[in-house]
């Protein structure tokens, strides 16, 4: 049986939450790999609606292991508030079904106040973050001098570390024209929460290894999507992480092997939030209307998302960088009715016509879209849970899609509850 990743194909919010969520009925543990809270996903089941950040979907899913891995950074303070909400609702957390790599890098509140520092202080210029302090956090690891979670087992040995992270903070503070933090005030904060996240906290890469073994079904979960990776995506308007499936891997310390099917999550269309080259958006009536629609508000900070046509040079793109081998197609039913859909084909930059979205980003901004137009349907695909179910236009749209990208189609999703999908081929079983 495979184990499986699951990763955006488009800029984030394409779906992933309820995809996860569907497959996880397959899986025994679901494992997050990189990425903070700054990724959000909504759930609708049985008419309730959940809305996760951190938390990996299975948690959802009585029974199942749900798994934090050392590439995710974590602010605990949101972590046990999003615990909390979903008690609140019904859903049983404990370490029984939740564990946090110990080696994990932690948000503290510095981070998230350096974040909305510098994008304010950015003005036009603003890369579009979420202000959750995630790029910052993901700074300091890789500058080692981290806090991690592991680190508040014992912090009687704190201090110095504590010392290194604000001979750098401070800098940066005094810079900005801010107040000094003191080192007693985070060990305060840290003091505080710590006995809440360290029940959790585990040797993740030894447990994944230990479910691996007993030959139970691993799903590995993506935030964000391949478009805003710190390497492939439309750099610098990125998130601070690898979102490409071989980040899987390194975010959980399982071997690469350990992975096989790497499923993309992409829409039917698509949108972006925040900053950024975006060739397809439609910033008129069609935009508004997918809009309206899809309800395309952002999970985490309620943010109007820009819409557009279906891209397929980028999702192509996507597909090639990660090693996608299927994709689930979602929000097919927000086109319903449309009587002209048009899909992104190519580019032309400076008179000439080019098949991959470039690098740099001075072109990124002077591409220019080639549409084809696709004849739109007038029946309804919303609810459908068989491919017979769908207008046989919706049907032909999706094969068009699939030749394009050149990548199977494995699930459609035709609205937000948990049943509304069509399996065409199980990841599980590839």
């Amino acid at each position: 049986m495979a184990n499986v990743a699951v990763v955006g194909a488009q800029w984030g919010d394409e779906g992933k939450g309820k995809i996860v969520d569907w497959l996880s009925e397959r899986a025994d543990v679901v494992a997050r790999f990189q990425g903070g809270h700054n990724a959000g996903h909504t759930l609708v089941i049985n008419g309730v609606t959940y809305k996760l950040s951190l938390l990996p979907s299975g948690i959802l899913r009585p029974g199942k292991l749900s798994v934090i891995g050392n590439g995710v950074v974590i602010d605990p303070w949101a972590l046990m508030s999003e615990i909390d909400k979903l008690k609140g609702q019904g859903v049983a957390i404990s370490r029984d079904n939740l564990r946090i790599a110990s080696n994990a890098t932690l948000i503290l509140p510095l981070h998230r106040e350096l974040d909305q520092l510098r994008e304010a202080a950015a003005g036009a210029g603003k890369i579009g973050t979420t202000g959750r302090g995630i790029g910052p956090a993901y700074e300091d690891k890789v500058g080692r001098r981290a806090i991690r979670v592991n680190d508040l087992a014992d912090l009687s040995t704190i201090g110095m570390k504590i010392d290194r992270m604000l001979a750098h903070h401070n800098a940066l503070r005094r810079g900005m024209g801010q107040p000094e933090l003191k080192p007693a005030a985070v060990l305060a904060e840290l003091s505080e929460i710590a006995p809440r996240i360290l029940p959790y906290a585990d040797a993740v890469w030894a447990l994944l290894d230990e479910q691996k073994k007993a030959g139970r079904r691993i799903l590995f979960e993506g935030a964000q999507g391949i478009l805003l990776d710190i390497d492939h995506g439309t750099y610098p308007y990125v998130t601070s992480s690898n979102t490409v499936a071989a980040q899987a891997a390194s975010g959980t310390g399982i071997g690469p092997a350990s992975v096989n099917y790497t499923l993309g999550i992409a829409k039917a269309y698509t949108t972006r939030v925040g900053s950024g080259p975006f060739p397809t958006e439609q910033d008129n009536e069609i935009g508004e209307l997918i809009g309206q629609r899809g309800r395309e508000f952002g999970t985490v900070t309620g943010r109007k998302r820009r819409c557009g046509w279906f891209d397929a040079v980028l999702v192509r793109q996507a597909i090639k960088t990660s090693g996608i081998q299927g994709i689930a197609l979602t929000k097919l039913d927000i086109l319903d009715g449309l009587k002209e859909i048009k899909v992104g084909v190519g580019y032309m930059l400076d008179g000439k016509r080019i098949d991959r979205f470039p690098a740099a980003e001075e072109a990124q901004k002077r591409v220019e879209p080639i549409y084809e137009s696709f004849e739109g349907w007038s029946g309804t695909s919303a609810g459908a849970r068989s491919w017979t179910a769908l207008p046989a236009q919706a049907v032909k749209y999706v094969r068009y899609l699939e030749e394009l990208i050149e990548c199977p189609v494995a699930l459609l999703s035709t609205s937000p509850e948990r049943d509304d999908t069509i399996l065409m081929r199980d990841p599980f079983q590839d």
